[in-house]
Protein backbone atom coordinates (compact mmCIF):
# COMPACT_ATOMS: atom_id res chain seq x y z
CA UNK A 1 0.00 0.00 0.00
CA UNK A 2 1.33 3.82 -1.19
CA UNK A 3 2.00 5.63 2.13
CA UNK A 4 1.70 9.60 1.13
CA UNK A 5 3.39 12.27 3.11
CA UNK A 6 2.78 16.19 2.98
CA UNK A 7 3.76 19.47 4.51
CA UNK A 8 2.70 21.84 1.97
CA UNK A 9 3.62 25.81 2.51
CA UNK A 10 1.52 28.75 2.09
CA UNK A 11 3.29 29.36 -1.35
CA UNK A 12 1.07 32.84 -1.71
CA UNK A 13 3.13 34.21 1.07
CA UNK A 14 6.55 33.68 0.02
CA UNK A 15 5.12 34.66 -3.65
CA UNK A 16 4.86 37.88 -2.43
CA UNK A 17 7.49 37.87 -0.45
CA UNK A 18 10.06 37.19 -3.29
CA UNK A 19 8.22 39.65 -5.74
CA UNK A 20 8.90 42.56 -2.92
CA UNK A 21 12.32 41.97 -2.80
CA UNK A 22 12.71 41.59 -6.87
CA UNK A 23 10.78 45.33 -7.06
CA UNK A 24 13.04 46.73 -4.55
CA UNK A 25 16.00 45.52 -6.99
CA UNK A 26 14.14 46.91 -9.85
CA UNK A 27 14.07 50.47 -8.11
CA UNK A 28 17.60 50.14 -7.29
CA UNK A 29 19.69 51.64 -9.90
CA UNK A 30 23.59 49.57 -9.88
CA UNK A 31 26.12 51.15 -8.36
CA UNK A 32 28.75 53.71 -9.72
CA UNK A 33 32.59 52.41 -10.75
CA UNK A 34 34.41 55.69 -10.26
CA UNK A 35 37.60 56.14 -11.66
CA UNK A 36 40.69 57.70 -9.41
CA UNK A 37 42.82 59.67 -11.25
CA UNK A 38 46.37 58.21 -10.59
CA UNK A 39 49.69 60.80 -10.73
CA UNK A 40 51.67 60.98 -13.31
CA UNK A 41 53.95 58.31 -12.34
CA UNK A 42 50.95 55.50 -13.17
CA UNK A 43 51.21 56.98 -16.34
CA UNK A 44 53.91 56.42 -19.50
CA UNK A 45 54.06 56.03 -23.60
CA UNK A 46 54.07 52.91 -24.72
CA UNK A 47 56.48 51.25 -26.91
CA UNK A 48 54.05 52.13 -29.99
CA UNK A 49 54.11 55.89 -28.97
CA UNK A 50 50.99 55.75 -27.81
CA UNK A 51 49.76 56.66 -23.98
CA UNK A 52 49.95 53.99 -21.31
CA UNK A 53 49.63 53.19 -18.10
CA UNK A 54 47.77 51.82 -15.04
CA UNK A 55 44.38 52.93 -14.32
CA UNK A 56 42.57 52.47 -11.11
CA UNK A 57 38.67 51.94 -9.93
CA UNK A 58 36.38 51.78 -6.99
CA UNK A 59 33.31 49.76 -7.66
CA UNK A 60 31.06 51.91 -5.00
CA UNK A 61 28.65 49.96 -2.95
CA UNK A 62 27.97 52.79 -0.76
CA UNK A 63 25.34 53.87 -3.02
CA UNK A 64 22.98 50.98 -2.46
CA UNK A 65 19.80 51.78 -0.16
CA UNK A 66 21.37 50.08 2.70
CA UNK A 67 25.08 52.10 2.05
CA UNK A 68 26.90 48.90 1.87
CA UNK A 69 28.69 45.72 -0.47
CA UNK A 70 26.17 43.48 2.18
CA UNK A 71 22.88 45.09 0.29
CA UNK A 72 23.82 42.41 -2.52
CA UNK A 73 24.64 39.34 0.05
CA UNK A 74 21.41 40.41 2.30
CA UNK A 75 19.45 40.13 -0.86
CA UNK A 76 20.52 36.85 -2.25
CA UNK A 77 20.33 35.55 1.59
CA UNK A 78 17.00 36.38 1.75
CA UNK A 79 15.93 34.87 -1.80
CA UNK A 80 18.01 31.56 -1.07
CA UNK A 81 16.37 31.13 2.27
CA UNK A 82 12.36 31.95 1.25
CA UNK A 83 13.15 29.55 -2.17
CA UNK A 84 14.55 26.84 0.33
CA UNK A 85 11.21 27.21 2.20
CA UNK A 86 13.44 28.32 5.46
CA UNK A 87 11.98 31.60 5.97
CA UNK A 88 8.14 31.89 6.20
CA UNK A 89 5.57 34.15 7.33
CA UNK A 90 6.05 33.92 11.74
CA UNK A 91 10.04 32.86 10.96
CA UNK A 92 12.38 35.25 12.87
CA UNK A 93 15.61 35.38 11.34
CA UNK A 94 18.61 35.76 13.45
CA UNK A 95 22.28 36.09 12.10
CA UNK A 96 25.93 37.06 13.22
CA UNK A 97 27.18 39.92 11.88
CA UNK A 98 29.63 42.31 12.78
CA UNK A 99 27.36 45.42 11.24
CA UNK A 100 26.94 45.40 7.50
CA UNK A 101 24.98 42.40 6.60
CA UNK A 102 22.76 43.10 9.91
CA UNK A 103 21.65 46.51 8.59
CA UNK A 104 21.19 45.05 4.97
CA UNK A 105 19.16 42.09 6.70
CA UNK A 106 17.04 44.00 8.60
CA UNK A 107 16.13 45.91 5.39
CA UNK A 108 14.91 43.00 3.95
CA UNK A 109 13.30 41.63 6.96
CA UNK A 110 11.21 44.89 7.53
CA UNK A 111 10.39 44.81 3.03
CA UNK A 112 9.03 41.05 3.78
CA UNK A 113 7.45 41.15 6.94
CA UNK A 114 9.27 39.38 9.46
CA UNK A 115 11.53 40.19 13.12
CA UNK A 116 14.76 40.28 12.72
CA UNK A 117 17.93 39.90 16.13
CA UNK A 118 21.14 40.53 14.90
CA UNK A 119 24.21 38.62 17.42
CA UNK A 120 27.03 41.25 17.06
CA UNK A 121 30.15 41.86 19.07
CA UNK A 122 29.63 44.53 21.75
CA UNK A 123 32.35 46.81 20.06
CA UNK A 124 30.24 46.91 17.10
CA UNK A 125 29.84 50.57 16.10
CA UNK A 126 26.82 52.91 17.47
CA UNK A 127 26.14 54.20 14.07
CA UNK A 128 25.48 51.09 12.72
CA UNK A 129 23.49 49.68 15.28
CA UNK A 130 21.26 52.32 14.64
CA UNK A 131 20.81 51.87 11.64
CA UNK A 132 19.81 48.36 12.58
CA UNK A 133 17.25 49.26 14.71
CA UNK A 134 15.87 51.93 12.41
CA UNK A 135 15.14 49.14 10.27
CA UNK A 136 13.20 47.51 12.72
CA UNK A 137 15.98 44.88 13.65
CA UNK A 138 16.84 44.11 17.14
CA UNK A 139 20.50 43.72 18.30
CA UNK A 140 21.98 41.29 20.82
CA UNK A 141 25.48 41.79 21.83
CA UNK A 142 27.93 39.59 23.09
CA UNK A 143 31.19 40.05 24.45
CA UNK A 144 33.53 37.93 22.88
CA UNK A 145 33.57 38.62 18.86
CA UNK A 146 34.23 34.46 18.67
CA UNK A 147 30.96 33.57 19.94
CA UNK A 148 28.44 35.56 17.71
CA UNK A 149 27.77 31.97 15.66
CA UNK A 150 26.95 29.71 18.59
CA UNK A 151 24.76 32.52 20.16
CA UNK A 152 23.03 32.68 16.86
CA UNK A 153 22.14 28.73 16.87
CA UNK A 154 21.15 29.30 20.29
CA UNK A 155 18.53 32.21 19.09
CA UNK A 156 17.50 29.87 16.52
CA UNK A 157 16.59 26.68 18.86
CA UNK A 158 14.95 29.05 21.22
CA UNK A 159 12.60 30.94 19.11
CA UNK A 160 11.89 28.31 16.40
CA UNK A 161 13.49 31.19 14.05
CA UNK A 162 15.76 30.53 11.22
CA UNK A 163 19.48 31.06 11.51
CA UNK A 164 20.65 32.76 7.77
CA UNK A 165 24.20 32.26 8.27
CA UNK A 166 25.92 34.68 6.19
CA UNK A 167 28.98 33.22 7.23
CA UNK A 168 28.04 29.31 5.62
CA UNK A 169 25.31 30.67 3.15
CA UNK A 170 27.22 33.67 1.68
CA UNK A 171 29.17 31.73 -1.71
CA UNK A 172 26.00 29.33 -2.09
CA UNK A 173 23.39 32.00 -2.74
CA UNK A 174 24.75 34.31 -4.74
CA UNK A 175 24.61 33.61 -8.47
CA UNK A 176 28.16 33.56 -9.48
CA UNK A 177 27.65 32.91 -13.36
CA UNK A 178 26.09 36.24 -13.83
CA UNK A 179 22.69 37.56 -12.31
CA UNK A 180 23.07 41.07 -11.19
CA UNK A 181 25.90 40.36 -8.94
CA UNK A 182 28.93 42.46 -8.72
CA UNK A 183 31.29 40.71 -10.83
CA UNK A 184 28.88 40.66 -13.96
CA UNK A 185 28.30 44.34 -13.25
CA UNK A 186 31.86 45.60 -12.89
CA UNK A 187 32.45 43.80 -16.36
CA UNK A 188 29.83 45.30 -17.71
CA UNK A 189 30.72 48.99 -16.53
CA UNK A 190 34.41 48.46 -17.33
CA UNK A 191 33.34 48.15 -21.18
CA UNK A 192 33.94 51.08 -22.55
CA UNK A 193 36.72 51.81 -20.66
CA UNK A 194 40.37 51.82 -22.00
CA UNK A 195 41.25 48.60 -20.56
CA UNK A 196 38.20 47.01 -20.05
CA UNK A 197 39.04 43.61 -18.94
CA UNK A 198 40.87 44.42 -15.39
CA UNK A 199 44.55 42.99 -15.04
CA UNK A 200 43.34 42.77 -11.27
CA UNK A 201 40.09 42.69 -9.21
CA UNK A 202 41.04 43.09 -4.95
CA UNK A 203 38.54 42.84 -2.55
CA UNK A 204 38.68 41.81 1.10
CA UNK A 205 37.06 38.90 3.03
CA UNK A 206 34.57 38.82 5.59
CA UNK A 207 32.53 35.33 4.63
CA UNK A 208 34.07 34.89 1.38
CA UNK A 209 31.21 35.64 -0.57
CA UNK A 210 32.08 38.25 -2.65
CA UNK A 211 35.57 36.52 -3.45
CA UNK A 212 33.94 33.50 -4.23
CA UNK A 213 31.55 35.14 -6.94
CA UNK A 214 33.91 36.98 -8.22
CA UNK A 215 36.86 33.89 -8.61
CA UNK A 216 33.75 31.42 -10.14
CA UNK A 217 32.61 34.37 -12.50
CA UNK A 218 36.14 34.81 -13.68
CA UNK A 219 36.94 31.56 -14.61
CA UNK A 220 33.30 30.73 -15.90
CA UNK A 221 33.49 33.96 -18.44
CA UNK A 222 37.14 32.92 -19.16
CA UNK A 223 38.68 36.09 -18.14
CA UNK A 224 42.68 36.73 -17.68
CA UNK A 225 41.61 38.94 -14.55
CA UNK A 226 43.55 37.78 -11.51
CA UNK A 227 41.74 38.14 -8.17
CA UNK A 228 43.71 39.53 -4.80
CA UNK A 229 41.90 38.90 -1.50
CA UNK A 230 43.13 41.15 0.59
CA UNK A 231 43.40 40.57 4.87
CA UNK A 232 43.53 42.13 8.05
CA UNK A 233 45.66 41.20 11.41
CA UNK A 234 43.68 38.96 13.57
CA UNK A 235 42.12 37.39 10.80
CA UNK A 236 43.11 33.34 9.51
CA UNK A 237 42.26 33.78 5.94
CA UNK A 238 45.74 35.07 5.19
CA UNK A 239 47.64 32.15 7.37
CA UNK A 240 44.84 29.19 5.93
CA UNK A 241 45.90 30.07 2.10
CA UNK A 242 49.79 30.92 2.90
CA UNK A 243 50.02 27.22 4.60
CA UNK A 244 47.48 25.47 2.27
CA UNK A 245 46.62 23.53 5.43
CA UNK A 246 42.99 22.60 5.57
CA UNK A 247 43.13 22.29 9.25
CA UNK A 248 43.10 25.85 9.75
CA UNK A 249 39.40 25.50 9.16
CA UNK A 250 39.23 23.95 13.15
CA UNK A 251 41.56 26.63 14.41
CA UNK A 252 39.84 29.61 15.97
CA UNK A 253 41.95 33.09 17.29
CA UNK A 254 40.62 34.16 20.73
CA UNK A 255 40.52 37.57 19.61
CA UNK A 256 38.80 39.42 16.24
CA UNK A 257 39.77 41.37 13.49
CA UNK A 258 39.83 45.24 14.35
CA UNK A 259 38.44 45.92 10.71
CA UNK A 260 34.93 45.98 10.89
CA UNK A 261 33.38 44.24 7.79
CA UNK A 262 36.70 41.60 7.14
CA UNK A 263 38.66 39.42 8.61
CA UNK A 264 37.36 36.26 10.91
CA UNK A 265 38.51 34.03 13.82
CA UNK A 266 38.11 30.91 11.85
CA UNK A 267 38.52 30.03 8.38
CA UNK A 268 34.46 30.93 7.04
CA UNK A 269 32.62 27.53 5.24
CA UNK A 270 32.00 30.52 2.68
CA UNK A 271 36.03 30.98 1.68
CA UNK A 272 36.95 29.09 -1.54
CA UNK A 273 40.38 29.78 -1.48
CA UNK A 274 40.93 28.06 -4.79
CA UNK A 275 39.50 30.81 -6.63
CA UNK A 276 42.01 33.38 -5.15
CA UNK A 277 45.34 34.24 -7.31
CA UNK A 278 47.03 36.28 -4.21
CA UNK A 279 46.33 37.41 -1.05
CA UNK A 280 48.16 40.49 1.14
CA UNK A 281 48.00 40.47 4.82
CA UNK A 282 47.74 44.27 5.58
CA UNK A 283 48.34 45.92 8.73
CA UNK A 284 45.60 47.92 10.65
CA UNK A 285 47.54 50.64 10.82
CA UNK A 286 47.94 50.70 7.12
CA UNK A 287 44.18 50.26 6.41
CA UNK A 288 43.46 53.24 8.43
CA UNK A 289 45.77 55.42 6.96
CA UNK A 290 44.81 54.38 3.34
CA UNK A 291 41.18 55.53 4.77
CA UNK A 292 42.01 58.35 5.88
CA UNK A 293 44.10 59.12 2.86
CA UNK A 294 41.22 58.10 0.60
CA UNK A 295 38.65 59.99 2.51
CA UNK A 296 40.70 63.11 1.78
CA UNK A 297 41.35 61.91 -1.80
CA UNK A 298 37.44 61.67 -2.29
CA UNK A 299 36.29 64.53 0.16
CA UNK A 300 34.13 62.18 1.66
CA UNK A 301 34.54 59.86 4.27
CA UNK A 302 34.98 55.82 3.54
CA UNK A 303 34.93 52.95 5.95
CA UNK A 304 37.93 50.99 7.05
CA UNK A 305 37.71 47.86 5.00
CA UNK A 306 37.56 49.95 2.00
CA UNK A 307 41.14 51.50 2.99
CA UNK A 308 41.98 47.57 3.10
CA UNK A 309 41.10 47.55 -0.73
CA UNK A 310 42.98 50.35 -1.21
CA UNK A 311 46.12 49.60 0.26
CA UNK A 312 46.10 46.00 -1.76
CA UNK A 313 45.42 47.74 -5.18
CA UNK A 314 47.69 50.25 -4.81
CA UNK A 315 50.37 47.57 -3.77
CA UNK A 316 49.50 46.46 -6.84
CA UNK A 317 49.27 49.40 -8.79
CA UNK A 318 52.98 49.91 -8.18
CA UNK A 319 54.39 46.55 -9.10
CA UNK A 320 52.27 47.02 -12.46
CA UNK A 321 53.70 50.62 -12.80
CA UNK A 322 57.27 49.39 -12.24
CA UNK A 323 57.13 46.14 -14.79
CA UNK A 324 55.88 48.91 -17.46
CA UNK A 325 53.08 46.55 -17.20
CA UNK A 326 49.46 48.87 -18.48
CA UNK A 327 46.11 47.58 -17.60
CA UNK A 328 43.16 48.13 -14.84
CA UNK A 329 42.74 47.58 -11.50
CA UNK A 330 39.22 47.53 -9.72
CA UNK A 331 38.66 47.53 -5.95
CA UNK A 332 35.69 47.89 -3.84
CA UNK A 333 34.55 51.15 -1.61
CA UNK A 334 32.47 49.12 0.74
CA UNK A 335 30.24 51.49 2.55
CA UNK A 336 30.65 55.27 3.89
CA UNK A 337 32.62 56.33 6.71
CA UNK A 338 29.87 58.19 7.99
CA UNK A 339 28.86 54.87 10.22
CA UNK A 340 32.44 55.02 11.69
CA UNK A 341 32.79 58.55 13.00
CA UNK A 342 32.81 57.82 16.81
CA UNK A 343 35.29 54.85 16.19
CA UNK A 344 37.77 55.07 13.26
CA UNK A 345 37.10 58.62 12.91
CA UNK A 346 37.96 59.34 15.93
CA UNK A 347 41.69 60.23 17.07
CA UNK A 348 40.77 59.36 20.20
CA UNK A 349 39.17 55.73 20.00
CA UNK A 350 42.00 54.95 17.52
CA UNK A 351 44.23 55.89 20.71
CA UNK A 352 42.21 53.61 23.12
CA UNK A 353 42.72 50.49 20.53
CA UNK A 354 46.42 51.43 19.49
CA UNK A 355 45.32 52.26 15.96
CA UNK A 356 48.12 54.93 15.58
CA UNK A 357 48.27 55.54 11.59
CA UNK A 358 50.56 59.37 11.63
CA UNK A 359 53.29 57.18 10.51
CA UNK A 360 51.30 54.79 7.91
CA UNK A 361 49.04 58.14 6.73
CA UNK A 362 52.82 59.94 5.59
CA UNK A 363 53.92 57.21 3.96
CA UNK A 364 51.11 56.93 1.97
CA UNK A 365 50.95 60.41 1.21
CA UNK A 366 54.80 59.88 0.00
CA UNK A 367 53.75 57.04 -2.22
CA UNK A 368 51.52 58.97 -4.00
CA UNK A 369 54.06 61.83 -4.60
CA UNK A 370 56.55 59.26 -6.02
CA UNK A 371 55.17 56.20 -6.41
CA UNK A 372 57.47 54.38 -4.70
CA UNK A 373 57.26 53.02 -1.38
CA UNK A 374 59.79 53.72 2.06
CA UNK A 375 61.24 56.66 3.52
CA UNK A 376 63.95 56.69 0.74
CA UNK A 377 61.03 57.23 -1.82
Amino acid sequence: MMRIVEHRSDREWVRRAVALIEADTRRSADTHLLRIDLPEWAHWTGVDGRPAGVDLYLKDESTHPTGSLKHRLARSLFLYALCNGWITESTTVIEASSGSTAVSEAYFAKLIGVPFIAVMAAATSPEKVRLIEREGGRCHFVDNPTEVYEVAAQLEQELGGHYIDQFTMAERATDWRGNNNIAESIFEQMSAERYPVPSWVVVGAGTGGTSATLGRYLRYQGHDTLLCVVDPENSLFYPAYESADGSYCSVHLDTGSRIEGIGRPRVEPSFVSQVIDRMISVPDADSIAAMLFLSELLDRRVGPSTGTNLQGALAIVAEMVDARQPGSVVTLLCDPGERYGSTYFDPDWRAQHDLFADDELAALRRFWTVGRWGTDA
